[in-house]
């Protein structure tokens, strides 16, 4: 019975994705947004109990995979989609909007790559899909609500298609990235996961849901300026 618990809570997960998908479309944006909170914590648990409990099968990770797709791969498609939809011009054929997808398609590309590559044991390679979920989640929040006035901004449809762009890139990038799973809590090994959760901390209190968009993009900035160090010290 134990072992059929960690696919209980990834399928929970998968139901959560759909919540989140459905409100997306209806333009609930805070429910959404509680929607794949919940699916997040669902994702990290069931792993978690999946341990605890000493359980492990292929079915459990096809599972987890599959339940990503939706809540961590369709979802922010589907955000990009609502914003591109709402400020296409009309002149330009809405079947353009389904461009938002384009971030799907290659959140689909990294999972499965993610599946065969054994180098993605403790960091990842690449963008991990809730990095870039928090990121796409960020940008149409702050588009909803106008935050700091940049509304209008963010739905211009060169700017998102530039975004979609870049996040479709990150995605499937080979720049690594580090995790925010803590092995142990001593700082030694530990400096740049703690300094990230104290940033993270500070930018959400003082700006917000403008604040998803800084933490993404200080993760990326910071995992590239290490990756180009590395480089360099390489060659």
């Amino acid at each position: 019975m134990k072992k059929h618990i960690p696919n209980a809570i990834t399928l929970a997960n998968l139901l959560l994705g759909c919540g989140a998908l459905v409100a997306v479309f209806e333009g609930k944006p805070l429910m959404a947004v509680w929607y794949l909170v919940a699916a997040a914590i669902a994702d990290f648990a069931d792993g978690a109990i999946a341990r605890a409990l000493s359980v492990n099968s292929p079915l459990g990770q096809q599972l987890d995979s599959l339940a990503d797709m939706v809540s961590f791969g369709v979802v922010p498609g589907a955000m990009f989609y609502a914003m591109l939809k709402e400020n296409l011009a009309p002149s330009l054929p809405e079947a353009m909007a389904l461009g938002g997808f384009v971030v799907s398609v290659f959140s689909g590309l990294r999972l499965g790559k993610f599946n065969l590559d054994t180098r993605q044991t403790e960091n990842f390679i690449g963008m991990p899909t809730p990095a870039a979920t928090i990121l796409v989640t960020g940008i149409w929040l702050t588009y909803e609500f106008d935050s700091f006035g940049v509304g209008h901004i963010l739905g211009q449809p060169w700017l998102l298609f530039s975004l979609i762009a870049i996040i479709s890139a990150l995605l499937i990038s080979e720049i690594p990235m580090f995790s925010l799973k803590f092995k142990q809590r001593a700082w030694r090994g530990n400096e740049i996961k703690y300094i990230f959760v104290a940033a993270s901390i500070l930018l959400l209190f003082l700006f917000q849901w403008a604040a998803l968009v800084m933490l993404i993009g200080l993760y990326v900035l910071l995992n590239l300026f290490f990756y180009l160090k590395k480089g360099k010290q390489h060659s």
